[in-house]
């Protein structure tokens, strides 16, 4: 089976070795400055970034992060410094061109391969899919929803029909609403739009209540 290829953007020769004792399961490569890294990105795409924030030619990698993002947008990039202020790690966490993820200096190991574990498998292309997938539920879900209101609409207003259409006293707006379980403006509506598509007669609903749908 294939390694998950990690870009590790460290300069510090010690550093990088802790990297890789801890991820030896991984595909490791290799750069020390920003300039290497996007380099290496635009010849392969990484499915991580470990990026730190001190560089090898006075680079910072937050400064790094928005070309990052744009040469790899779904992947998913791990921040690490002992060197960002709070707000400085906050910023780097928002936005369309964000880290996912921001570990402080020194570094938890264990806590380092947790975090590479849930990235790989919670971020990138699946989160991207997910966030898809969700979207497409929404529109569903927004769609039934928006037929069922139609369609009690149009079995309301057909009901109500029977009940007016044929009456000479003007309909009761309150006991009808009542009786349908809405509002009502919902009733009101409901009179003005058979009335507009010439199912009940005008006079029917007259100027007198033209207030309650205000």
């Amino acid at each position: 089976m294939k390694k998950s290829q990690i870009l590790i953007i460290e300069d510090d020769d010690l550093q990088y070795e802790l990297y890789e004792d801890a991820l030896a399961e991984y595909d490791l490569v290799r750069a020390t400055s920003g300039s290497e890294a996007l380099l290496k990105i635009a010849k392969t795409v990484p499915r991580l970034i470990l990026l730190d924030h001190i560089l090898d030619q006075g680079d910072l990698g937050l400064d790094y992060l928005p070309e990052l993002k744009e040469l790899a947008p779904h992947v998913p990039i791990i921040l690490v410094s002992g060197a960002l202020e709070v707000q400085q790690q906050i910023g780097a966490l928002q936005g369309p061109r964000r880290a996912h993820y921001c570990l402080s200096k020194p570094i938890d190991l264990h806590g380092l391969v947790r975090t590479v574990e849930v990235a790989l498998h919670e971020c990138g292309d699946r989160e991207v899919l997910r966030g898809f997938e969700a979207l497409e539920r929404s529109k569903r879900i927004d769609a039934e929803f928006l037929f069922s209101r139609s369609t009690d609409r149009l079995s309301r207003q057909s009901e109500l029909r029977k009940q007016v259409v044929n009456s000479k006293d003007r309909p009761n707006v309150s006991a009808l609403a009542r009786a349908f379980g809405v509002a009502r403006k919902t009733i009101i509506r409901d009179l003005q739009e058979l009335i507009r598509r010439g199912e009940i007669k005008p006079e029917i609903f007259p100027k007198w209540d033209q207030e309650d749908s205000q």
